[in-house]
């Protein structure tokens, strides 16, 4: 009934919690479609949102044995009913999986569409395979680093935290999560066994660079990733993604680097081999005054070139 771990009850439950519901089409008494959502109240206005750390959301349908004409036709049927039970709200906006690649039901319900990219390692069963199509310039930091850089895993929250929030402020940059919800993931990660934090220590005890890593049944995911600017050219991140990759291999089939719109995140998870793949935001305004702030910060950007 997942498309992704994000859609797991005890994930809700730890990035929302209280705060989100689903709704459901069964057939008897199978569940054949749902599509949890987070509900929050802002200023007066029902906001239907993902929660934080938390890279997709959107429905799921249980996979259809029909030739395609009748499986866009059910896929129709089952989007629209979960729609139509959805809450009455002032502003939606969710993430797709990408592995909805029909949103023409939303459209048809007046949402709005735009297109966004993860890049994801789709198989990872030959090791050798996956790091072969490394580009050279990741084989390069990977091999230099291994030379300084201990690889240590079960970072304790804390510290991770602190860490990335350190990194951050020497880029004149704020942390954009609380310790309280982290802690909330973590914990629920690793009482699901499925999640680790990954450190590569050099042998001062200086952390280079330190990943959160989840995954269910189907696939892993970079959900949060530090590196050091003072370290950044110690090639510890490289080093760590690789680490990742090998001890994920074990427990699931793909790895997702989570996507980036920026130019220079979307090139380097491009050059460990991954394959892109463009996922929905969708959204919808029904609020009239959200409608005309809307078309008021629009058209500033339009005046001022902003």
């Amino acid at each position: 009934m997942y498309n992704s771990i994000f859609q797991k009850p005890w994930w809700l439950d730890a990035v929302a919690p209280g705060q989100w519901s689903a709704v459901e089409v069964k057939h008897g008494d199978e569940i054949v479609a749902r599509f949890p959502y987070v509900m929050k109240n802002r200023f007066g206005n029902v906001m239907l949102t993902q929660p934080p750390l938390t890279q997709t959301l959107g429905p799921w349908l249980r996979p259809s044995k029909a030739k395609y004409a009748k499986m866009l036709a059910e896929e129709k049927d089952l989007m629209t009913e979960l729609i139509n039970q959805l809450p009455l709200f002032d502003y939606f906006s969710q993430n797709f999986h990408y592995s909805i690649t029909n949103w023409l039901p939303f459209y048809w319900k007046e949402f709005s569409q735009t297109t966004r990219y993860t890049y994801v390692i789709e198989e990872l069963t030959d090791l050798d395979v996956v790091f072969s199509n490394f580009s050279h310039s990741k084989r390069k930091n990977i091999k230099k680093s291994e030379r300084i850089i201990n690889i240590v895993f079960d970072i304790d929250p804390k510290t991770f935290y602190e860490n990335h929030k350190m990194t951050l402020q020497k880029q004149n940059s704020s942390i954009s999560y609380s310790f309280e919800l982290f802690k909330r993931i973590f914990e629920s990660g690793y009482a699901n066994n499925s999640a680790c934090t990954i450190g590569a220590f050099d042998r001062d005890g200086n952390l280079h660079a330190a990943l959160f890593v989840i995954w269910d049944e189907n696939s892993a995911y970079d959900l949060i990733s530090t590196i050091d600017p003072d370290f950044r050219n110690s090639g510890a991140a490289s080093l760590l993604i690789r680490e990742a990759i090998k001890f994920v291999s074990a427990k699931t089939k793909k790895f997702d680097f989570e996507g980036s719109m920026i130019e220079g995140v979307e090139n380097s998870f491009r050059q460990f081999g991954a394959v892109r793949k463009a996922y929905f935001n969708i959204s919808k305004i029904n609020s009239r005054l959200l409608k005309a702030s809307q078309a008021f910060r629009l058209f500033k950007e339009v005046l001022f070139n902003k």
